[in-house]
């Protein structure tokens, strides 16, 4: 946010291109941390700041997307190509992610547009036919809050089982390969081919 001896103009014009040299990264997993997008994103961009969006009418700190700022705006282009030319997975869930450019509005704290005027008033219930409106968008918002909290409770539930599921793969691989390695370190080669049977070349 602009301070009071900060010019306006100047604080907005920086703004703009921080906006321009930032992603916008949908259908994240809630397992997905800072650096897992980093590590990701590593192989085209240098990811500066990783700012994640909540969804705030839910009881769970579960952000499914995220506003990613890279060093400039030919790495925010590369970064886009490639999650639009491939499916681009984060976090080893099934689903690819989607990006896209960043936009003004996304952003919790930016400054103020110099020279724009915001305009709003506030409705009331004499405003009739508005009012009506707003009461039926209201009953629908509920409704489909309930329906939305138990897809994202079924969602939960499954991302937590294939993340476990995930974790105790890794662990197993990462167990033969440390066997095989300590086996091929001390000599153990002939017995071990002895033991399934195997023929192996003298050299081991």
């Amino acid at each position: 946010m602009a301070t009071p001896d900060e010019d306006p103009k100047k604080v907005y014009a920086d703004f703009e291109k921080k906006v321009k040299r930032t992603i916008y990264i949908d259908h994240l997993s809630p397992q997905v941390t800072s650096s897992v997008i980093k590590a990701a994103l590593a192989q085209c961009a240098n990811v500066v700041d990783v700012e994640f969006i909540f969804n705030h009418t839910i009881p769970y700190d579960i952000p499914s997307a995220a506003l990613v700022e890279l060093d400039d705006e030919i790495q925010a282009k590369a970064a886009l190509d490639l999650m639009n030319d491939f499916p681009f997975i984060i976090g080893g869930m099934p689903r690819p992610v989607r990006g896209t450019c960043a936009k003004p509005e996304m952003f919790r704290e930016r400054p103020p547009c110099p020279g724009m005027k915001k305009e709003f008033r506030w409705v009331k219930q004499e405003d009739g036919v508005e009012y009506e409106g707003m009461k039926k968008l209201k009953i629908l918002a509920k409704r489909q809050e309930v329906e939305n909290m138990a897809l994202i409770k079924n969602q939960l539930e499954e991302e937590k089982e294939l993340a476990k599921q995930q974790q105790e793969s890794l662990d197993g691989n990462y167990k033969k390969y440390d066997m095989l390695e300590n086996v091929i370190q001390n000599g153990d080669m002939k017995s071990l081919a002895q033991h399934y049977g195997v023929s192996v070349a003298d050299e081991f």
